[in-house]
């Protein structure tokens, strides 16, 4: 190994870094094994390494054998099925040993198929028997809610009719229910009550008719003619106004209906002319109005002051109506009813009413059996 320590192409005068002792010590070191074997030198041509063997005795290779799975036998899938199934499908338990050991493996098969069907069937009838008891028993709680709320809503509905107010003790009872601060918008409260308060005043002044024409009658004996007219007109006026126009200007601010607005407007409208014809005063119809009460004023002071007073109230009346009417009407516009939805709800009104439609029926019947 000494030939390949030197380098001849080096330069004897450069030092060389591999003369280094620390480098050399490591070089020339012994080695041992596969190390010292060169294949390029001739000395060492049949040479052979020799190897080195473990310590310890030497053992033959042994392939392990592969573990099949074994067959699960009759009792093993008896077992496994009594897990899922119930305990009367199991009849297969009861089979003699003899019939296990001879063909346990396809009559446990057999009779597993067989049953199994039979299981999924009970087992979802039992289901849709639950759900459907589930269902019954929900359907029935909402019936009673659907019950509780109806009667609930029904009782809110019913009230008892407070007007007019009578007393306790009067035969007559109350024909009417109102309540402003209940049915009608917080908006038409007070034009409603102001309606209310002029069909008040309209009444009062019927009946301040009805004793202007009675001095007047008491003064004069020909005019026994007005004074009953008079009565006639309070008697006739007071509950007809009430019911021509001021129920249909509440129940239109009620329901907000087009057709009670319609009636409103034109028994309103004839109510004025009534108001202008009885604050005139013509003779012989049962106002006392300015010609009346001025007529009057040679005959008796007094009883011409009792009739200006009622010729003035009905001047009030009048230029009341005309304020009020003007009110509604602008309220009227403001909500968008026209005179053909008017029409759908009366039409509507009309055939939807029992009366008529039985009255219609009789009509048809008899026109038809008389044909």
């Amino acid at each position: 190994m000494s030939a390949f320590d030197t380098n001849p192409f080096a330069d004897p005068v450069d030092v060389n870094p591999f003369q280094d002792p620390s480098v050399t010590q490591l070089t020339n070191a012994p080695q041992g094994g596969l190390a010292e074997f060169n294949p390029f030198s001739e000395t060492n041509a049949a040479t052979t390494v020799p190897v080195t063997h473990l310590p310890g005795p030497s053992q033959p290779a042994v392939l392990q054998p592969s573990v099949e799975p074994t067959q699960p036998t009759p009792q093993l899938l008896l077992r496994q099925a009594s897990k899922f199934l119930p305990t009367r499908f199991l009849a297969v338990s009861e089979l003699s040993e003899r019939q296990m050991l001879l063909g346990g493996d396809s009559v446990l098969r057999d009779s597993y198929m067989r049953n199994l069907p039979k299981a999924v069937a009970s087992a979802a009838q039992a289901s849709l028997l639950r759900q459907q008891e589930e269902l019954d028993r929900k359907a029935a709680e909402l019936e009673r809610k659907e019950r509780e709320l109806q009667n609930t809503v029904a009782n809110l509905h019913v009230r008892e009719n407070n007007w007019p107010p009578l007393p306790l003790w009067c035969p007559v009872k109350p024909c009417f229910y109102q309540d402003f601060s209940t049915e009608i918008p917080a908006d038409y409260q007070r034009i409603c009550k102001m309606l209310y308060y002029l069909w008040m005043l309209h009444s009062v002044t019927l009946f301040l008719n009805l004793l202007a024409c009675l001095a007047w009658f008491l003064v004069d004996s020909s005019k026994g003619v007005d004074f009953g007219l008079s009565i006639l007109w309070f008697v006739i006026f007071t509950p007809c106004a009430f019911l021509c126009w001021y129920r249909p200007i509440y129940k239109a601010f009620r329901s907000d209906n087009s057709f009670s607005f319609f009636v409103f407007f034109f028994v309103f409208f004839c109510q004025i002319g009534i108001y202008v014809i009885q604050l005139i005063g013509i003779p012989n119809l049962g106002d006392s109005g300015w010609i009346a009460a001025l007529s009057t004023l040679k005959q008796d002071l007094a009883v011409s002051i009792i009739m200006m007073v009622a010729a003035g109230f009905f001047t009030l009346c009048t230029v009341l109506s005309l304020f009020l009417l003007k009110r509604v009407h602008s309220l009227y516009r403001r909500t968008g009813a026209s005179f053909q939805q008017a029409q759908e709800e009366f039409s509507q009104g009309i055939f939807s009413n029992r009366t008529f439609r039985s009255a219609a029926s009789s009509a048809a019947q008899g026109a038809f059996q008389g044909n």
